[in-house]
């Protein structure tokens, strides 16, 4: 299977030069997708707006491409069987990859799966995140209460959609919404 740490030390600086961070690099194997190919998943931020529009993952999936190619050209081989890359961004209810997205998202619903059992023998939280203290991010646990967990064992985890989730995301990039022209039936 290919080496992501080398897959996103190549995408990274990619997508630091058109101006986004790096939320997440991603490889969904035959089994994942139920395809014949896999799936090579980049997700990016403008860190301005907290999401990417169309035109901005264009780019970013040009410049991988074009890196990703000229790395092949070259001799290294990153991905060894067909792939379809995939660029987005992270969404409203976004994966949390990053120590920063524990401190950025704090007060939000957050549902998390971990790798080592807290708290009873539980893998699984949802609750409201406290934040992220050195390497420990706190949450409070729908059925557990306050519970504290090392990134390290953090297998997955996401926010959750609510109404407060919305009404603290910015809006999405509006520009040409006054251009849309409605066609009215004869």
């Amino acid at each position: 299977m290919a080496d992501i740490a080398r897959i996103t030390e190549v995408i990274e600086p990619e997508v630091k030069a058109l101006g986004f961070d790096l939320v997440r690099v991603r490889i969904f194997g035959k089994s994942e997708v139920g395809d014949d190919e896999i799936a090579l998943q980049i997700m990016a931020e403008n860190p301005a707006t907290g999401q990417l529009v169309i035109d901005d993952c264009v780019k970013l999936s040009h410049r991988v491409s074009d890196r990703m190619d000229a790395l092949e050209e070259a001799g290294e081989v990153l991905i060894s069987e067909a792939y379809r890359l995939e660029v987005s961004s992270p969404g409203i209810d976004r994966p949390l990859t990053r120590p920063q997205d524990y401190v950025n998202w704090a007060g939000h619903e957050a549902k998390v799966t971990l790798t080592a059992p807290v708290e009873g023998n539980r893998k699984t939280l949802q609750g409201d995140l406290v934040g992220l203290e050195g390497e420990v991010v706190a949450l409070d646990d729908r059925k557990s209460g306050r519970v504290t967990f090392p990134l390290s064992d953090i297998h997955s985890a996401r926010l959750v959609l609510t109404d407060r989730l919305i009404a603290a995301t910015r809006p999405l990039d509006d520009s040409g919404a006054d251009e849309i022209v409605e066609e009215q039936e004869d």
